[in-house]
């Protein structure tokens, strides 16, 4: 792997123990010559792309024209995963754009939290993208990714269901399996229970709960697998728009659960897809 500091951190005469726990010099800076050296190796030696090296420069794809924004088409590249479109903030033309612009270029185009005027604007230039209402997704796939692993997305009611289809919906285009279980909060907890074997075969499972946010905890208590936990703005007035859920989570006493942001569907996909693909790639599947 690539390394812009060179090699031998570990063997450093500066290392020093603290105990038992080895402790890290103080990194010295680097020239800016050593490093595009570095990626220049790398290239000849066929341990890097000439796009991963290119991703490591900058941007260097030229103007896509846009004023309002400078797109990363290189993040692929870099993180497994396109640039994705935030939909909020920005106008139907902007978006609209935008969308044309990455898919131009990119295989699969993802835009979050759209709205059906969004989407309208969209398929007025992108005539195949299409919309998820649940999920609030706009996505252009013109070259179908293999779905690998599997990830178990949970929610704990049917108000839960948009978040839960986010994560769902964007784990899917990000190229993983993705089993739902829905409605099976901890008011009839019966219900999870009846899940089991789906929460002990997936690679990561994603939980999204509103109210008091207790789902997670359960989960994490019934299988080893890692809990991404996603606390929803569902709930009375004490709930005070998730937080009551946040914390509750952020508090769970089983243990192998992270968490989000409130309402994070999308962002609790792009942590589980990358644990899934690991997992995956560790079990033979091929590499993004």
């Amino acid at each position: 792997m690539f390394d812009g500091y060179g090699s031998g951190v570990a063997d450093s005469p500066n290392e020093r123990t603290r105990g038992d726990a080895r402790v890290a010099p103080k990194q010295r800076s680097v020239p800016e010559h050593d490093t595009f050296r570095r990626l220049l190796d790398a290239v000849a030696a066929g341990a890097m792309s000439v796009d991963e090296a290119l991703a490591y420069c900058g941007p260097v794809d030229g103007d896509d024209g846009l004023s309002y924004a400078e797109l990363d088409h290189l993040r692929r590249e870099r993180t497994g995963f396109g640039e994705v479109v935030y939909c909020p903030g920005k106008s139907d033309e902007q978006i609209a754009s935008i969308v044309d612009r990455l898919a131009a270029r990119s295989p699969v185009v993802v835009a979050t939290r759209a709205t059906a005027s969004n989407y309208e604007a969209v398929r007025a230039v992108v005539t195949d993208a299409v919309y998820d209402a649940d999920a609030r997704i706009i996505a252009v796939e013109r070259a179908p990714t293999e779905r690998v692993g599997l990830v178990a997305v949970v929610s704990a009611g049917t108000a839960d269901r948009p978040v839960a289809a986010e994560a769902a919906v964007a784990l899917d285009l990000m190229g993983n399996a993705v089993a739902r279980v829905e409605d099976v909060g901890v008011a009839g907890l019966h219900r999870v229970l009846g899940h089991v074997g789906a929460l002990r075969s997936a690679n990561v499972v994603v939980v999204v709960a509103g109210m008091e946010g207790a789902l997670p905890s359960v989960v994490a208590g019934l299988t080893d697998r890692p809990i991404v936990a996603v606390p929803t703005s569902v709930g009375y007035g004490a709930s005070f728009g998730g937080l009551a859920a946040l914390l509750t989570m952020l508090n769970a006493c089983a243990t192998g659960v992270t968490v989000t942001n409130i309402d994070g569907g999308f962002a609790a996909a792009c942590a589980a897809s990358r644990i899934n693909h690991l997992a995956a790639l560790a079990a033979g599947a091929p590499a993004r």
